[in-house]
């Protein structure tokens, strides 16, 4: 399958200096809630900044998709059964769902450049999107920490070494501060090693999805559930990692700003790249269930070593050969995603919906706080994990966090569109509206079932972070009172 690879040059992206010079006036923000208004965007600026067509904004969003999660999927799967790919079948279908709703989102609402946090405070106002935002943020960090967990796995088998917790701590510190300081190093050094991982994250997913079919043995296979509990069960284990393993579809509609045309453009990139990577997903965990015994694949750390080891029957060179590149492609998926995560709290921040130290800037524009934010949070996650468990359970618990925190968005976003559609506000009609009707309903019904299925713990502690939010929106809310941001309630009177 031929991915397209996107180069995110600074003639591309457009200078910050130009297209986000704020003014030092305050306006009333078109979403619901004032803000620091950009000056007028000069045409040669505009140019600059719709520079992604609808091949890269594809190739965007697949490359956002699949990242160093797949190269953990096949074991968790392995763990629930065979059923995990039909799991993972229905997973693909939800997010071909959301991923339609989030173009019809971008092209009704205006100034929908954020994504889901706008189409939050679009319809439910500041404190929606306040709440969508810092879940969103929440997720991206946390996810980085999955992310990490997954890289560690293919580092030790890369070096085949077997460290201690701390040990693994420490591993992983390497895989979130290397990207931490490449971000901080500028755009265009980010993008050019963002365009070299890339190519070799899917290398070794290619080949196992084309070449390793041809080595698949039935007799590998495991049970249809073999989580030793119910199916809902194994269902359960399988909802988690897939849904992780989709996050992303929606950086076409988070990047709107970037796209050409992109009332057009976002919803059909993200419909494209989710099912692109779908069909990758579905073809690669399989052959590897196909390739390795069950017995050996579940809590397999490594699955991918041992899938071309099976391969290449003589050639421990092979199993070394894609543990490295898995590592490189960890580098770069962790670089990705540490640029997501300082650009959503940037532009809260910008909003006014975020401490103002996110929005801080260097010379070369970089958001350096909250680059610096993206490295730190996940490196203590990784200490508490690391102290708590062990093995593929530290990947599989905090991909669990990290899908409940972003169920939250997509919830979200599901009611905007149907609060829309539900009143009198809305043009479609006939059979347009049923259609969206089931899309948003859809939306609605499966980021409830994800967030539930994703396990108690999980919810509990996505709680925790959740309710944080709402104590730090509370001190916000009074910043900007006392700056004239948003109008002040009014009260009865002191109290005596």
């Amino acid at each position: 399958m031929p991915v397209t690879t996107l180069a995110l040059r600074d003639d591309q992206i457009g200078r910050p200096g130009e297209e986000e010079a704020m003014s030092r006036s305050v306006t009333a923000h078109s979403l619901g809630g004032p803000r620091l208004e950009p000056e007028p965007p000069s045409a040669k600026a505009q140019q600059k900044a719709r520079a992604l067509g609808l091949t890269s904004a594809t190739g965007l969003v697949v490359g956002s998709v699949v990242g160093t999660g797949v190269f953990a999927m096949p074991a968790v799967l392995a763990d629930a059964g065979t059923s995990s790919i039909a799991v993972l079948g229905v997973i693909a279908l939800g997010a071909m769902l959301l991923a339609a709703m989030f173009g019809q989102l971008t092209k009704r609402i205006p100034n929908s450049d954020g994504g889901l946090c706008a189409y939050a405070r679009h319809e439910f106002g500041d404190f929606a999107g306040y709440l969508t935002g810092w879940c969103y943020w929440i997720q991206a960090w946390a996810g980085n920490a999955a992310i990490v967990a997954a890289w560690v796995f293919y580092v030790d088998a890369l070096f085949g070494i077997k460290p201690s917790g701390i040990g693994n701590w420490g591993i992983a510190l390497s895989g979130l501060w290397i990207p931490a300081l490449i971000n901080l190093a500028g755009v265009r050094h980010m993008a050019w090693f963002q365009n070299l991982t890339v190519v070799l994250k899917f290398l070794p997913l290619l080949f196992v999805g084309v070449v390793g079919w041809f080595f698949v043995s039935k007799a590998n296979f495991g049970a249809f559930n073999a989580s030793g509990g119910s199916l809902y069960s194994a269902i359960g284990i399988a909802a988690g990692v897939a849904l992780f393993s989709f996050i992303g579809m929606e950086v076409a509609a988070v990047t709107a700003r970037r796209v050409k045309n992109p009332q057009v453009n976002v919803g059909r990139a993200s419909r494209l790249g989710t099912a692109a990577s779908a069909i990758l997903y579905l073809a690669v965990s399989a052959a590897v269930m196909g390739l390795v015994p069950h017995h050996q694949l579940v809590n397999n750390t490594a699955p991918f070593v041992t899938a071309f080891g099976t391969i290449f029957t003589h050639g421990a060179w092979a199993g070394k050969l894609v543990a490295a590149l898995a590592v490189v492609s960890g580098i770069g998926a962790l670089n990705g995603w540490t640029l997501v995560t300082a650009e959503v709290s940037r532009a809260a921040a910008q909003d006014g919906l975020f401490p103002r130290a996110f929005a801080w800037n260097d010379r070369k524009h970089t958001a350096w706080f909250g680059v610096l934010t993206a490295a730190l949070l996940p490196s203590l996650l990784m200490l508490w994990s690391y102290t708590t468990a062990a093995g593929l359970t530290v990947f599989t618990d905090l991909v669990d966090l990290t899908v409940v925190t972003v169920a939250i968005p997509y919830l979200f976003s599901a009611c905007a569109q149907l609060a829309y559609l539900v009143s009198r506000r809305r043009r479609v009609q006939g059979r347009q509206l049923i259609r969206d009707l089931v899309i948003a309903g859809a939306g609605v019904l499966f980021s409830m079932w994800v967030a539930f299925a994703a396990g108690y713990q999980s919810v509990y502690q996505a709680l925790i972070l959740v309710l944080a939010g709402v104590v730090i929106y509370a001190f916000i809310k009074a910043h900007r009172e006392d700056t004239g941001q948003v109008t002040t309630p009014v009260d009865a009177g002191a109290e005596s």
